[in-house]
């Protein structure tokens, strides 16, 4: 099946279960290393990780990429944000240039950035144009997209994901740019967990009090308007959602159509892989939580995807700066795991799991 052809449905029913059996040798060469068993906790648990969604124990870190998808939402006009949707666009350029933390962060890492705009309000001259619409309408007020542009967008993904795979990348990692995505997120995770709205939101990139209640208050009355918390994910989407969220929903589900692990970044990274999730739990398998999010239902949502994450560091910059801060703990395991001397090699007795 080519590219173009693959569509959303197709993808679901053609996602196939993680390799057990390739997981379950990447554990036993774990525990024949020359350590105490299990002592590298996450580093040794990502391997396996990776080694049942490549389908392979010989496991492949050497090619990554980040992959920001960038989209602008019509929320802002509601005052749920500091800065304008301007920013948006000026970020995007900035992954090209080496000025934004997270394609520092790809530099020092060894991992490419691909951004993407799938969604932005204006063009930009360099950055990628996969773009649904000029923006999402305010959903204060009217849905933020028709259902057709939210399944254009998570298509997107897939594809990209996809390509992604045939360029030779063993590891991709979400990110996203997008001034008012935490009201998206919190208000996608509310309607999807069925949680109050005040619990899911947080100040995002600094609300004032008022501007969270303001915030709280748009996403409460929208999963009312619409009953959220009784409709299908698409539905949800659709009506709160961002074209970020879904492409990178997308890439979740077209990581595990091609095999290919997708590291999770922060809160609206985490959102993504949840929406998912909901569509195809067999993707789970192919996600990788890499770090919890300050943002208060961050790890509310990792722990309904039931994934834990290897940093918790105070961080809620996005972009992907978490997924990318990651690649240096899995590139050190996957070093140790191809590498280290067995207990056979050092002619030591192996340590025996003990309860």
């Amino acid at each position: 099946m080519s590219r173009t052809e693959l569509t959303l449905e197709k993808t679901l029913r053609q996602v196939t279960a993680c390799d057990e059996e390739a997981a379950r040798i990447a554990q036993s060469r774990w525990d024949s290393i020359a350590k105490p068993l299990h002592s590298l906790g996450w580093l040794e648990d990502v391997i396996v990780r990776i080694a049942g969604a490549q389908h392979s124990p010989q496991v492949r870190t050497e090619k990554k990429i980040l992959v920001p998808m960038c989209a602008d939402n019509g929320i802002v006009a509601e005052g749920v944000t500091q800065t304008g949707q301007e920013v948006t666009a000026i970020v995007a350029e900035n992954f090209l240039d080496e000025k934004s933390c997270a394609a520092i962060m790809c530099r020092m890492s060894g991992a490419d950035i691909r951004p993407i705009d799938i969604g932005m309000a204006t063009d930009t001259l360099r950055v990628e144009k996969r773009k649904i619409a000029y923006g999402t309408r305010n959903f204060a007020h009217e849905p933020a997209m028709m259902r057709a542009e939210a399944v254009s967008a998570v298509e997107t993904g897939i594809r990209l994901a996809c390509e992604l795979k045939e360029e030779g990348y063993s590891l991709i990692a979400t990110g996203e740019m997008g001034i008012g995505n935490t009201t998206t997120s919190s208000a996608v995770a509310a309607a999807l967990l069925g949680v109050p709205a005040e619990e899911m939101t947080g100040r995002g990139a600094g609300l004032s009090s008022a501007g969270l209640h303001r915030k709280i208050q748009v996403i409460r009355e929208a999963i009312e308007r619409w009953n959220l918390t009784e409709q299908d994910p698409l539905t949800v989407l659709s009506c709160v959602g961002g074209f970020d969220i879904a492409g990178l929903a997308g890439l979740f589900l077209g990581g595990a159509y091609s095999h290919i692990p997708v590291l999770i970044d922060g809160f609206i990274s985490s959102v993504s892989a949840l929406l998912a999730a909901r569509l195809c739990p067999l993707a789970v398998g192919y996600m990788i939580a890499t770090h919890v999010s300050k943002e208060p239902a961050a790890r509310r949502v990792l722990d309904e995807l039931g994934l834990s994450p290897a940093l918790d560091a105070g961080m809620c910059l996005g972009e992907g700066s978490g997924a990318v801060a990651s690649f240096p703990l899995i590139d050190m395991a996957a070093e140790i795991y191809h590498k280290m001397n067995t207990f056979e090699q050092i002619r030591v007795e192996a340590y025996q799991e003990l309860q």
